[in-house]
């Protein structure tokens, strides 16, 4: 990412908060069911064959795949803004600490 999108992050957690309930639910949403679909897809490509291609399967099998790496890019942009927030909660109480190490 950016880096001044991060900063944008650091700079605004509630904002970020709002963010990741966002994208949690937007990942959600997108792969409810999306690995059942996928399965059964496939299977009609192996019971069936490349006749299944007319039927448009060939269609829904790469809306499946690009609905996957759209539900994979949601995951990341929320862990994205998990760990801004986890840095910015944890920063003070564990920050580094003065002095000799015992």
């Amino acid at each position: 990412m950016p880096g001044h999108w991060i900063q944008f992050l650091f700079r605004r957690p509630k904002v970020t908060f709002v963010l990741m309930g966002v994208f949690f639910l937007l990942f959600g949403v997108s792969s409810v069911n999306l690995f059942v679909l996928l399965k059964l897809n496939l299977d009609l490509f192996l019971e069936y064959g490349l006749m299944v291609i007319a039927d448009g399967a060939l269609q829904q099998l790469l809306e499946l795949v690009g609905s996957a790496y759209l539900s994979m890019l949601f995951y990341v942009l929320f862990r994205v803004c998990e760990r801004v927030l986890v840095e910015r909660l944890t920063a003070k109480r564990f920050g580094p600490r003065r002095g000799k190490p015992r």
